[in-house]
C-alpha cells in the first residue's frame, strides 16, 4: 500500500486536486479499484500537508445478491464515513426495460444518483477508482470505436452539477492494485451484473493484453504519450 500511496500523493499534487479543506467523496463500488483508492486516500489523508477530509460514498443497484457490509466495516477500521444510496437502476435496466447493450444507459443512470446523493451531502468532490491501465484502454476504447484520440481526465469539473471529479490512482498499475488487496486483506465485493464482461471495455483490455505480450512497455508508453499530447488537462507533466 505504501508504494500505492506515494504514487497518489505525486499524483494529486501534479494535477492539484485536492485543496485544504475538502470533502472527499470515494466512490466505492466494492470492486478492488474503489476500494484501494478509499483506503489509499485515508491514509493520505493522516499525513497530506493540505488537510482534507474523506468519506465513502457507495450506490446499491438493487442487484440481487450485492452485500455491502464488508465496505461497512473496512469505512469503520479506516475512520471514513459510509454513505449507501438505494436505488432501483438494475430492475429498471435488466426487467423493465431489458436492454440488451444496458452499459451506456447504466453509466448514466449511476451518475445522476451518485450526484444527486452528493449535492445531499454538501460534497463537490468525488474520487473514482480508475488506474493507469484503465486510462490506456479507454484511449484505445476511443481510437477504435470513435475514431478519435480521447480519454477521461484526471480532473473534470462538471458545470452543470459543480462537481469536480478527480482520478488519484492514476499512477497505480492494475498489478500493484492486485496486489495492494491481496497484501493488505481489503473486501471486494463481487459484481454479479449480466453485462461483466461482455462490454467494448473487456475488448479493449483483451486487446491491449495481447498487444503487451508483444510490446511489454506498450502501456508505459502510451500512457506517457497521453501526457504529451494535446489532450484536454493532460498537459501538466512536462
Amino acid at each position: 500500500m505504501r508504494q500505492i500511496v506515494s504514487q497518489m500523493r505525486r499524483c494529486v499534487e501534479d494535477y492539484q486536486m485536492i485543496e485544504a479543506g475538502d470533502r472527499v467523496a470515494v466512490g466505492v463500488s466494492g470492486g478492488k479499484d474503489s476500494v484501494v483508492t478509499l483506503a489509499a486516500l485515508a491514509k493520505l489523508r493522516e499525513f497530506y500537508p493540505k488537510p482534507f477530509t474523506v468519506e465513502c460514498v457507495t450506490l446499491d443497484m438493487g442487484t440481487p445478491g450485492m452485500d455491502f457490509a464488508p465496505i461497512r466495516e473496512l469505512c469503520e477500521q479506516l475512520d471514513v464515513p459510509f454513505h449507501l444510496i438505494p436505488s432501483q437502476i438494475h430492475e429498471v435496466i435488466f426487467e423493465h426495460r431489458k436492454e440488451k447493450n444496458p452499459c451506456s444507459l447504466c453509466a448514466k443512470m449511476r451518475r445522476g444518483a451518485i450526484h444527486n446523493a452528493l449535492g445531499e451531502l454538501g460534497i463537490t468532490k468525488i474520487a473514482l477508482g480508475h488506474h493507469r491501465d484503465d486510462a490506456v484502454e479507454t484511449f484505445f476504447m476511443s481510437l477504435i470505436f470513435e475514431g478519435r484520440l480521447n480519454c477521461f481526465q484526471p480532473v473534470t469539473y462538471l458545470d452543470r452539477t459543480g462537481i469536480t471529479q478527480i482520478r488519484p490512482l492514476l499512477y497505480s498499475t492494475e498489478g500493484q492494485v492486485r496486489s495492494a488487496v491481496a497484501r493488505n486483506s481489503l473486501p471486494v465485493v463481487k459484481n454479479p451484473c449480466p453485462a461483466d464482461g461482455y462490454t467494448k471495455r473487456q475488448e479493449a483490455k483483451e486487446l491491449v493484453a495481447e498487444l503487451s505480450q508483444r510490446y511489454p512497455k506498450l502501456k508505459e508508453y502510451v500512457f506517457s504519450a497521453m501526457q504529451r499530447l494535446p489532450l484536454p488537462e493532460w498537459g501538466v507533466i512536462e
